[in-house]
């Protein structure tokens, strides 16, 4: 029995892996809409997310975005996805709460944006909603955990909704259908390189 080429037992291995992707794909008959949480200490939470929002205008989808503490510094996201028409963007934060240092003021201000995040979860005409930098705001007791798993529980069926940051609660790890904990091996910045334009904001 001749012994099988590099090429073929490439082959033999794409039909396996074929056929158990299929499978799956069979199998996930479920229609609903999808939580993705993006949280850990490495860089591009927001960058994915965003370029769910990019994706989700190619199929002519309605897009809300909330960004929780990204207020006081010009991204350029906000300057390029709030030119678009299918895009309701809202940046609500005081800056970082590092900067503000004033736990009323940064505590009302969450309090308002979540009113804006959460009359979006309540409007079946949004396809996909962004709640940016939100798991900061459970870190800091500045929103109540509880109501906000259960206004996503209870959100139109077909909606899906990202919210990004990092130390992600283990509740809303549990909420979500799919969680992404985005690993810091290296990052430019604690080399001391300056943040950048277009790479950090």
């Amino acid at each position: 029995m001749s012994k099988l080429t590099a090429e073929q037992r490439h082959n033999e291995r794409m039909k396996r892996t074929k056929a158990i992707v299929d499978k799956r794909i069979a199998e996930a008959q479920q229609q609903q809409g999808v939580f993705i949480l993006l949280t850990g200490n490495g860089k591009g939470k927001s960058s994915s997310a965003f370029g769910m929002v990019a994706r989700s205008l190619g199929h002519g989808q309605k897009i809300g975005v909330v960004q929780f503490i990204k207020g006081r510094m010009e991204t350029g996201e906000q300057n390029f996805f709030e030119q678009q028409p299918q895009v309701d963007f809202h940046v609500m934060g005081d800056g970082f709460t590092w900067e503000t240092q004033d736990y009323k003021k940064d505590k009302a201000s969450a309090q308002v944006a979540w009113m804006v995040a959460k009359k979006m979860l309540q409007d079946e005409s949004y396809d996909l909603i962004i709640m940016d930098e939100m798991t900061y705001m459970f870190k800091y007791d500045y929103l109540d955990l509880d109501e906000i798993i259960e206004t996503i529980k209870e959100r139109p069926k077909m909606q899906n909704i990202i919210i990004t940051g990092r130390g992600a609660k283990k509740q809303l790890k549990q909420a979500a259908d799919t969680v992404s904990v985005i690993m810091d091996e290296k990052h430019a910045f604690k080399a001391g390189i300056k943040a950048q334009k277009g790479i950090e904001w």
